[in-house]
């Protein structure tokens, strides 16, 4: 009797064992993420960010070179490093004297990559050739914002911004409704669409190369907010079941449905709107987004751009990112630029004023300034 009870205490002594070194086994080290989220997919939870500075296209002296050396690389940290163009001011009390001046300690300098660029396909590293309708979209475009500065002296210099214009008076299309939905700063400020999504605090654009993104993981559903500086945002829901909406619901960001291949989320985005295109791409916009966990601290990161109507071809990026600290590196969910976006409102004022002064014969006619680019004549 004594002995069956010993055997018997010593198998559920073995079993507690057991027990207790698999669920210390399921406890992840300190600073490494769970293999899996709590609905047993593999988890992609965290803060990412790229923390390498890579071109987005392949500069043409690398050819078909996917890769740099350790020796090109520290070149290009040098050159970064030495770059003193973020402190430069124009000339005292000049419209460019502090126009872009962020000193040094609001910007950082991430080192240089191991990819000659983001671009991995085609294998040049290059945005494929744009669609013949693609080039002329762009030339109206281009047309309708030199028309708005044509009388100014971005125009009369020849300026960049004025490439293909002429100078001249003021242009009888000044008051026409723009022939796209506007989402760069244009030549008047007559209400919030003249001016740029930043202006609007509704910067951000899918898909997203820049500054940090989190991964929040649900059961049926997964959210990614993205920081894309200065207060401003944006967030996007992947629903994991279910189709896209019918072809007339237009979102922003479009429509997002996941599905996981082995450890891989892949996200089919279409339904975009073509008020807010990417790259010229709105409507017909399809992306396939693939991301990876490769370790506890590398996520790979890789979209499949594809519209017929803008591109020849479809064409593919890669980004290695990194985890983040997320104590240190804090997304907030509600972007605050809204809250605070007196830029907007003073820009209008502005506007009002120089129209005043012109009137009362105290200013120039503001549509002789470019307050567009920052050129020649910007107040």
């Amino acid at each position: 009797m004594k002995n069956g009870r010993r055997e018997l205490l010593s198998v559920i002594a073995i079993v507690a064992i057991v027990l207790a070194v698999l669920q210390f086994d399921m406890i992840p080290a300190s600073g490494q993420a769970p293999a899996t989220d709590a609905w047993g997919s593999p988890s992609l939870e965290g803060i990412w960010l790229d923390v390498y500075t890579t071109p987005f296209e392949r500069p043409l002296e690398f050819g078909d070179r996917e890769f740099m050396t350790p020796e090109e690389r520290a070149e290009q940290d040098q050159i970064r490093s030495g770059n003193s163009g973020r402190d430069r001011r124009g000339p005292r009390g000049s419209p460019q004297d502090v126009s872009g001046a962020y000193g040094e300690v609001w910007t950082s300098v991430k080192p240089t990559g191991p990819r000659t660029s983001l671009v991995v396909d085609p294998p040049n590293g290059r945005i494929p050739a744009l669609t013949t309708e693609a080039k002329r979209d762009d030339e109206i475009q281009r047309e309708w914002r030199v028309a708005l500065m044509q009388n100014t002296p971005t125009c009369e210099q020849q300026a960049r911004a004025c490439e293909g214009g002429e100078f001249g008076p003021i242009s009888p299309r000044r008051f026409d409704v723009p022939p796209f939905y506007n989402t760069n700063r244009m030549n008047r400020h007559d209400g919030p669409e003249d001016q740029s999504l930043g202006d609007r605090c509704m910067l951000g654009k899918t898909p997203d190369f820049n500054g940090f993104r989190r991964i929040v993981q649900g059961e049926d559903s997964i959210a990614l907010a993205y920081d894309t500086g200065q207060g401003q945002g944006y967030q996007r829901v992947v629903n994991l079941s279910g189709n896209h909406p019918p072809s007339q619901i237009r979102l922003r960001h479009g429509d997002s449905r996941g599905r996981w291949e082995g450890s891989t989320l892949v996200i089919e985005t279409t339904n975009f709107s073509s008020k807010f295109p990417y790259r010229g791409s709105g409507a017909n916009l399809r992306l396939v987004e693939r991301y990876t966990r490769v370790d506890a601290e590398t996520l790979e990161y890789e979209v499949t751009i594809e519209d017929s109507t803008r591109w020849t071809v479809p064409w593919t990026v890669r980004q290695e990112l990194k985890r983040q600290s997320d104590q240190d590196n804090r997304i907030y969910y509600e972007p605050r630029c809204h809250e605070g976006n007196y830029g907007m409102a003073a820009m209008f004022i502005g506007a009002r004023v120089r129209e005043q002064e012109f009137a009362s014969g105290r200013g120039p006619d503001p549509f002789s300034l470019d307050t567009t680019t920052g050129g020649g004549g910007a107040r």
